[in-house]
Order: C-alpha cells, then sequence, then structure tokens
C-alpha cells in the first residue's frame, strides 16, 4: 500500500513539472529598452528584481555593470542598453532586474521597464530581416520577430548576449557561489 502511495505521489510530481513546462511554452516575458520592445523565453527568467546596489567588477565590458547579492547569491548583471550599443539611460523606479539562467550561469539584466508575459506561437515568428550593418548589432542578438496583435517584439537568444569572454568572467562568479555553498 505504502508502495502504491510513493508510486502516486510521484507520478503527480511529474505530472505537476510537466504542466509546469507546457504553461511555459509560446511565453515571452517582455520588456522595453530604448524605443524596442524586446521578448525571453520565459523559461529562462528565474525572477525579476528591483534595481538594488551593484558593485563594480574591475577590467570588464561597459555593459556588464558588476554584481549584485540577491539573498547570499553573487549575480552578475548586464545593462541590455549599453550591450545593444543603445544611449545609456539614467535608472529610475521603473528599472528592474530579469534575473535569468543561461547556459547553467545565472545573470540579471537591467531593463528600463517590463512590459508583460504574452504568448507568441511559433507560427507567428518570422526570422530577423537581413538589414544593413546598423541593424547587426540587433540581429546577432534576435533569432525572431514575434508578432503580437498588431505589434512586434524583438525575441532575443539569451546565449548570444553574453559572449565567451563574458561567459569566463561570469563563471568566476558563479563558481564562487558553488563554493561557498
Amino acid at each position: 500500500m505504502e508502495e502504491t502511495n510513493a508510486q502516486n505521489i510521484v507520478a503527480e510530481e511529474e505530472h505537476d513539472i510537466i504542466d509546469s513546462q507546457n504553461m511555459q511554452i509560446d511565453k515571452y516575458m517582455t520588456f522595453k529598452s530604448g524605443n524596442e520592445h524586446f521578448g525571453l523565453e520565459i523559461q529562462y527568467v528565474i525572477e525579476i528584481i528591483q534595481l538594488q546596489t551593484i558593485t563594480l567588477i574591475p577590467e570588464t565590458e561597459d555593459y556588464i555593470k558588476g554584481i549584485i547579492n540577491l539573498r547570499g547569491k553573487v549575480i552578475p548583471v548586464i545593462d541590455v542598453r549599453l550591450r545593444f550599443r543603445q544611449k545609456p539611460f539614467e535608472y529610475n523606479d521603473r528599472t528592474c532586474i530579469i534575473v535569468i539562467s543561461v547556459k547553467s550561469i545565472v545573470v540579471g539584466l537591467i531593463v528600463e521597464k517590463i512590459a508583460e508575459v504574452v504568448e507568441i506561437k511559433k507560427e507567428n515568428i518570422l526570422p530577423p530581416p537581413k538589414l544593413g550593418r546598423a541593424d547587426k548589432v540587433h540581429s546577432k542578438y534576435v533569432y525572431g520577430i514575434g508578432k503580437v496583435g498588431d505589434a512586434v517584439k524583438l525575441l532575443l537568444d539569451p546565449d548570444k548576449l553574453l559572449n565567451d569572454e563574458d561567459l569566463s568572467v561570469l563563471e568566476q562568479v558563479n563558481e564562487v557561489n558553488s563554493e561557498e555553498e
């Protein structure tokens, strides 16, 4: 009898995990940067937090703003506008950090403003246009254009937001977290 109950509990937990994953399919966290709206697949998003004190890391790219302490974990943060080579903006009460997990690295993305979670079906995602040099900055991070009603969202590939050099710096920060556990 106990074995059957244990099997039922495991089956229910597996069912809940599958339901949770299915609820995330086609869902995107959207945010504003400059005049554009971007989307990240919700599966990458861990949480959204208010902007907090950032400790600078010397000799890193200008878009890597530094690190924060989030409940005892040290997390590197990147300013999305600077990553996209847009003009810097003054942080305000709408500015927040989207904490994501990319290639098993946890990183925070500083964004101007969270918009909403939207559903974008695969058939409503177009490949990014192949335009001139000016657009290449965005297109190397954008894997698709999501149509949402009359609007469009530039869908980001989180893997491409971080280059190999960034990853080595960020992995070092994540190793510090692992050693402390």
